[in-house]
């Protein structure tokens, strides 16, 4: 309402419930916005910010890249970003609603790995999600829109090395010896993981803690710094924060964020290829530029 009242105070009229069909151009500059109504709107300058394609339902539908390319803009792919990873297997399901913190998550594309975040993340009946997750994904779905292959490893024990936490398993397991594997592995992890983590690393539970072997221990070990997730997709569009990619950024004023091919043409927010992690940057960017846009916009339309 505060918006919305300055707005109105300004003389700044609200189109509501209308669709912008075509950027009209003469001579190379922007002249005019039609809607799918036919009305007409002319101006000297029109800032285009339409967003991605991510959360469609806000009317967020790719009509800005489309318009942007038929004045000669080139749009680079987009892909769902900041979006939940799904994930093969039962692993992550049987985790459901576990969320995990100061754990690190690396991406690995084709068995090579290509980037690590540390932090928060969410296990979930369809695979991963969470701030760290989510930071990944738009490399992992590029990797399978690709045809490449991208996994997840987690591991939940990043403050130790290998050699460090082998020596905690060793002494845990000597204090314990007389308890059950699930108890002793209780110290480790949170309840709700404590039979997924003995399953992937074919430890039986109900065993005595002075009967594991040292092969054994080693699995516990791998399996607790190298908890692996293959990723089969993503959850979509109507998912996904944000989209990658967009209006290819050689082609705007970095200055006014004015496109170099239409004189009067300004871009703001996700329609254009700029994008980062999570933590409110994306949001910035879109403030940010909106405010840099907007001013240039407008000192052009005073010319």
């Amino acid at each position: 309402d505060a918006l919305v009242n300055w707005m109105s105070g300004l003389d700044v009229h609200i189109k509501y419930e209308r669709k912008v069909k075509q950027i009209v151009t003469e001579n190379g500059r922007f002249t005019a916005v039609i809607l799918d109504t036919g009305a007409a709107f002319y101006g000297r300058s029109c800032i285009l910010a339409t967003g991605g394609r991510s959360y469609p339902a806000t009317g967020s539908t790719g009509d800005g890249y489309r318009m942007a390319e038929a004045l000669g803009h080139h749009v680079t792919n987009i892909y769902p970003a900041l979006v939940p990873l799904e994930t093969k297997g039962d692993l992550a399901p049987s985790l459901q609603g576990l969320a995990m913190k100061n754990v690190t998550a690396s991406l690995w594309i084709n068995n090579k790995k290509h980037s690590e975040a540390f932090g928060e993340m969410l296990f979930t009946h369809f695979g991963l999600s969470g701030p760290i997750i989510l930071d990944l994904s738009r490399e992992a779905v590029m990797a399978l829109e690709r045809g490449e292959k991208a996994d997840i490893e987690l591991d939940c024990k990043p403050a130790l090395d290998e050699p460090t936490l082998d020596a905690r398993l060793l002494r845990e397991l000597d204090t314990n010896g007389r308890a059950k594997v699930k108890t002793m592995v209780k110290n480790l992890v949170p309840l709700k993981m404590i039979l997924p983590l003995c399953e992937l690393a074919e430890l039986d539970p109900e065993k005595f803690c002075n009967q594991v072997n040292a092969a054994e221990r080693k699995k516990l070990l791998r399996s607790l710094k190298h908890m692996r997730f293959e990723v089969t997709g993503h959850t979509g569009w109507n998912d996904a924060i944000i989209t990658s990619g967009g209006i290819d950024l050689k082609e705007v004023n970095p200055s006014t964020l004015e496109s170099k091919i239409v004189p009067g043409l300004f871009f703001a927010g996700e329609v254009l290829d700029l994008d980062a992690a999570t933590g409110g940057y994306n949001l910035q960017i879109a403030w940010s530029g909106g405010h840099v846009a907007g001013n240039a916009a407008a000192l052009q339309s005073k010319l």
